[in-house]
């Protein structure tokens, strides 16, 4: 079965988009991130993305690297939204229920990661028991405000088991 990973870049103040939603930020720092986040893209299966997240701000919109990953990932991408657009969109699909979406972004991986994009998603996986994995990588920026990673675990403590010792923070859910 494909596990659940929530990855995301993150100030050092814990936000992983700006005021308003704003994610020009991460364009100021490009080409920070080492080998594990170059080739993440590759192990991903599906996108099981916030329907915030998949309307809201790309800071690559309009160029060649617009989409996820700068748009390397040309998989499938699942939306977990009450309301999805009226016209379908090719390579994805929509869903109201987590269960739901959870279930064929699982289906849709294969044997890769389900990558969760959006911290409503990811925090709504977490607190039902279905996140994996959580990876973030952190930019060295304050921003002061924003969204954060983890608002709202659901839990006054998440135990988690440390992965990789490399550049960035990389720990799996323990149960």
């Amino acid at each position: 079965m494909a596990a659940l990973l929530y990855s995301a870049t993150m100030s050092l103040d814990g936000f992983i988009a700006g005021p308003g939603g704003d994610m020009s930020w991460l364009n100021r720092h490009p080409g920070e991130w080492g080998a594990t986040a170059a080739s993440l893209h590759t192990r991903i299966g599906c996108l099981l993305v916030g329907g915030r997240t998949f309307r809201g701000d790309d800071p690559n919109a309009g160029t060649d690297s617009e989409g996820a990953f700068g748009g390397q990932y040309t998989g499938m991408t699942v939306v977990l939204t009450s309301t999805p657009p009226p016209d379908p969109i090719p390579g994805v699909e929509f869903e109201d229920d987590l269960l739901r979406a959870v279930e064929r972004s699982r289906e849709l991986a294969g044997g890769r990661y389900v990558n969760v994009l959006g911290a409503a998603t990811a925090q709504a996986c977490l607190r039902a028991g279905l996140l994996d994995e959580i990876l973030l990588f952190v930019a060295p920026v304050l921003l002061g405000g924003g969204t954060r990673a983890f608002a709202d675990t659901g839990d006054p403590e998440v135990r988690l088991e440390k992965i990789s010792d490399t550049e960035e923070l990389w720990f799996r859910v323990v149960r």
